[in-house]
């Protein structure tokens, strides 16, 4: 039987209802509700998820804010036609400087998301996530050794002023803001059997006693925002950890990547009973929460100078659905053509996510969008256009290429 004629009888008795005034509005809406769910008209959702390392940070703070708001910057365009055309539901970007004001997320929606560019249509996201974050905030001491503090080294997560390198969230749904997570300032010495930086040469901890008693394990922050879609709450839950790189044989960003990671492991694997967000309150996520983990994660599977187990720990996840990565034709199609380091790789091309240099690092599988196992992946991919495709001119805006999933959110 349609399910128009299921629904006619009780739609004409609950208006019927609230002519008389023997209903009210209120609980017109609840019995709505509940003849929906007995009827089976609440469909799954398929919504599109993604993240982007944009490459939106400047020299100074204030720059980007002051860049955004002329309207203008064929970057800014570029970025802004690669969301247009993807057209994700939420989405997360990298490397967006923050500013305590959200001015630069407002401008960057207003004068290009909102905008139309070539034959694309305009997108609106009505909800955003913004918080500070660790990079160029000065810890005071001498966190490289160089004998002086104040540098970008020294500051808790590298950056040349506060909020460099930042994140920020956009969604089409409701972002349950008062129910969000940030774990900036959790410190890497209460992370039991961290993989703390060894001295080879005196076999001694790398930082000194003073420096680890301060020093924070994101290099940006960590963030669990709840999205609102339909009723159903997804946990986004994202992050952009140091590079593997710029260190020594102590191999510092390395390990701290690795632990940047194993946090997110942890959150979502029951373990994290050791970990306190910014808020005081300890603990990780509730099992059977749906969750999307994301962002610039900065280690491939195989190739690149990550520690050779840190992205295992989520794709090997037993909650986590990572059966299948998503590629493009581009990331083959460049890899060839750039040759090089990318002749030398072991991973497939088709699943890289970054374009570096061809001579020494190559093309890796670095940005992730990993969906728990409540959650179906109806599909997912790459944007990375070929060589002869005319958008593959937009990805020149960003050294990464965006990484998207729809996901089936049960009703």
């Amino acid at each position: 039987m349609p399910m128009i004629s299921l629904l006619w009888p009780h739609v004409c008795l609950m208006f019927l209802g609230l002519v008389l005034g023997i209903i009210s509005p209120a609980k017109l809406l609840a019995v709505q509700d509940s003849v929906a769910g007995e009827t089976g008209s609440v469909e799954d959702k398929t919504v599109r998820i993604a993240t982007f390392n944009i490459s939106f940070n400047r020299d100074r703070a204030g720059m980007l804010k002051e860049r955004l708001a002329t309207g203008k910057g064929k970057n800014f365009q570029r970025i802004a036609k690669i969301i247009q055309r993807v057209r994700p539901d939420i989405i997360l970007l990298n490397e967006f400087d923050y500013d305590e004001s959200g001015e630069s997320v407002q401008s960057f929606q207003k004068h290009f998301l909102e905008k139309a560019h070539d034959d694309l249509k305009p997108i609106t996201y009505p909800h955003s996530f913004i918080r500070p974050v660790n990079t160029g905030i000065d810890s005071g001491l001498d966190m490289n050794h160089d004998g002086v503090t104040k540098s970008g080294e020294d500051a808790y997560g590298y950056g040349k002023f506060p909020g460099q390198y930042g994140m920020a969230v956009l969604s089409k749904y409701p972002v349950l803001e008062q129910q969000a997570r940030t774990f900036q300032k959790f410190l890497w010495k209460d992370m039991p059997d961290a993989l703390v930086p060894i001295n080879p040469e005196t076999n001694q901890p790398y930082y000194h006693a003073p420096v680890m008693e301060v020093f924070r394990l994101s290099s940006k922050s960590h963030w669990d925002v709840p999205v609102n879609v339909g009723g159903a709450v997804i946990h986004f839950i994202v992050t952009h950890p140091t590079p593997p790189t710029f260190d020594g044989p102590e191999d510092k960003n390395g390990k701290r990547n690795h632990d940047e990671i194993r946090m997110l492991a942890d959150y979502v694997g029951g373990k994290a009973q050791y970990l306190y967000d910014d808020n005081g309150k300890r603990g990780g996520l509730e099992a059977g929460k749906h969750f999307v983990i994301a962002g610039d994660l900065n280690a491939d599977p195989v190739d690149g100078d990550s520690h050779e187990s840190a992205i295992k720990q989520l794709l090997d996840h037993p909650a986590i659905n990572s059966s299948v990565a998503p590629i493009s034709k581009g990331g083959p199609a460049f890899a060839a053509l750039q040759g090089r380091k990318n002749s030398e790789q072991k991973g497939d091309p088709a699943t890289d996510t970054s374009d570096f240099s061809d001579r020494t690092v190559g093309n890796l599988r670095i940005d992730y969008c990993l969906p728990s196992k409540t959650l179906d992946i109806k599909s997912q991919a790459v944007f990375w256009p070929e060589p002869d495709d005319p958008e593959s001119d937009w990805v020149k805006a960003t050294d990464h290429r965006m990484v998207y999933i729809d996901v089936v959110v049960p009703k």
